[in-house]
């Protein structure tokens, strides 16, 4: 029996679940201007990169003349910055990393009262916007929950299968 479905819905899930935990790290450091050790260092906003994990097994799984032009046409090529897989099955999806955001610049804000405000009176604040982050975690909510109904109708798939 093949449980290829559950297997990349459970990897989403998995994947998902980092995203938003990712998310509510920025939201909660919205404000953040130092390190957790008390030194100078404003937070950057963080977030999870994505890869697809790519099955050479699931293609070779199937028919022996399609297998044989599978095996012809394998690898991984990269063309104009999009990867190309040919030949290959995905099977899921996996974090690569969390990574800062060093490409969206850090808010500078005027106030002089603040303790890290500098020499000018301006305190350099993450470069976390609110609005994006809610919109970022709607969507990984929503593929989150479109996962858990993926592995649900499997199940129910999988168990009417057995049935029979």
């Amino acid at each position: 029996m093949n449980f290829n479905a559950l297997d990349i819905s459970s990897s989403a899930l998995h994947a998902q679940r980092v995203k938003m935990d990712t998310i509510a790290s920025n939201i909660a450091n919205i404000n953040t201007t130092k390190n957790p050790d008390g030194t100078h260092g404003v937070y950057r906003r963080k977030q999870a990169i994505f890869a697809t994990i790519y099955n050479d097994k699931a293609a070779q799984n199937n028919s022996a003349d399609n297998g044989d032009e599978i095996k012809k046409n394998k690898g991984n090529f990269l063309k104009g910055g999009v990867e190309e897989n040919v030949g290959l099955v995905s099977s899921g999806v996996k974090v690569l990393e969390v990574s800062e955001d060093y490409s969206t610049p850090l808010k500078k804000v005027y106030n002089p009262s603040h303790p890290d405000a500098d020499k000018n009176g301006y305190v350099e604040l993450p470069n976390v916007n609110i609005v994006n982050e809610m919109v970022d975690m709607i969507s990984a909510s929503r593929a989150y929950e479109a996962n858990v109904t993926t592995i649900k109708a499997s199940k129910s798939m999988i168990s009417a299968a057995m049935k029979i």
